[in-house]
């Protein structure tokens, strides 16, 4: 029987490769004649070799070794940076106990406590022809009609519910706030910002003043807000100035049956022998604005926070920034809405660059059943830093 595996000499498989071998060279030349694949090849090479890291590889060791020590001299920079903003941090601390007096006097006006003098309380309007029309109209009212009208115009003491209205306008502010909320912030009377002393770590506090109410005992609620102006030491390029890196609350002193921030609820338990069924109550935290004072804290001991609560603590320090750079500057532009246009006058990326996030809920058991939103557990009677 003839051997086929062999053909004068040459193993069939042999043969086979080098007749795949031919086809696939005849198919290669084929592709590489389309313009299309050409045109797509060489637009591929082009953006390869255009990369910046990719054009570095292609410079001569002694060229490298000089664009180290700009590197170097990049890092120097960067801690000469964080050296100025140490310095900027001084100068407001310098410049905030110059506007310290007039916020006082703002406290004052909106509290009730002073009234402004004739001098004090004049503006003139951008709309002053409009007003100047509206004042002769008004000039021609009968004298005794005005005086009624007088009589019967409300005159409430100082400016009712400022800072409330401030969280109510500003869309930061106002998701946070649950409407048992409200009837709290009510009593918010100033809001203020401190700086760290002279030769501190640098930090700001918000102070929230609060008039005597019937939800806490603490006159001043505080949240410490922690700042970092050096270069990361794993990644100095990445400095751009001072950062939030971590901040404290203080704790609450509730009134009985006033704390917004846990509710009880009933749950039912059955028994796994008896199978007899019991209800038992229990406290969870409760969505609350107050919750504000009861931050998340930052990892300090190299592990790295999941991704939630990375963006719970990166919420917490806009919002802090977001008080000291706006809020408290400028609250009377806040309370009116002026300040708000003005934001509103930023345009917004193009369509298509806006990334919509949905989230999933989690609802309750449906053996849940709120009793009082408002029991709370016993508390210290300071406001402590946690």
């Amino acid at each position: 029987m003839a051997d086929n595996s062999f053909s004068d000499g040459v193993p069939s498989d042999a043969l086979e490769a080098a007749k795949n071998a031919s086809n696939t060279e005849k198919l290669t030349d084929q592709v590489m004649q389309n313009p299309q694949v050409l045109a797509a090849l060489q637009e591929r090479l082009d953006n390869v070799s255009h990369t910046p890291s990719s054009y570095i590889e292609t410079l001569p060791k002694a060229v490298k070794r000089r664009i180290n020590a700009l590197k170097q001299l990049q890092v120097k920079c960067a801690h000469i940076e964080a050296k100025f903003y140490e310095e900027v941090h001084d100068l407001e601390r310098k410049y905030a106990a110059l506007y310290q007096p007039l916020f006082d006097k703002r406290r004052e006006f909106i509290t009730g406590d002073v009234e402004p003098t004739d001098a004090e309380s004049e503006w003139h309007s951008e709309n002053e022809e409009e007003d100047k029309l509206a004042g002769d109209v008004k000039s021609k009212v009968v004298i005794a009609e005005k005086e009624v009208a007088t009589a019967e115009e409300p005159n409430p003491k100082g400016i009712p519910e400022f800072w409330f209205t401030i969280f109510r306008n500003v869309d930061m502010l106002s998701e946070l706030v649950q409407e048992y909320d409200e009837p709290i912030l009510k009593h918010l009377q100033d809001i203020k910002v401190k700086f760290s002393d002279p030769g501190q770590p640098m930090s700001f506090v918000l102070e929230f003043h609060f008039e005597p109410n019937d939800y806490f005992t603490n006159s001043v609620l505080t949240k410490t807000y922690k700042m970092k102006s050096e270069p990361d030491k794993a990644d100095p390029f990445s400095f751009e100035g001072p950062e939030i890196v971590d901040c404290d609350g203080c704790v609450i002193d509730w009134k009985k049956g006033k704390n917004v921030t846990v509710k009880t609820i009933k749950k039912k338990q059955k028994h796994k022998g008896r199978g007899t069924v019991r209800t038992i109550t229990k406290q969870v935290p409760n969505d609350s604005f107050f919750n504000f004072f009861s931050p998340l804290k930052a990892s300090g001991d190299g592990e790295s926070l999941d991704e939630d609560s990375e963006f719970t603590l990166a919420s917490d320090f806009e919002i802090g920034h977001f008080f000291r750079e706006r809020i408290v500057p400028r609250a009377v532009l806040y309370f009116t809405g002026e300040a708000i246009e003005d934001d509103d006058n930023f345009e917004e990326g193009e369509e298509g660059e806006e990334e919509e996030l949905e989230g999933d809920e989690e609802g309750e058991d449906e053996d849940d059943a709120e009793i009082n939103p408002k029991k709370e557990p016993s508390q210290p009677s300071e406001c402590k830093q946690q």
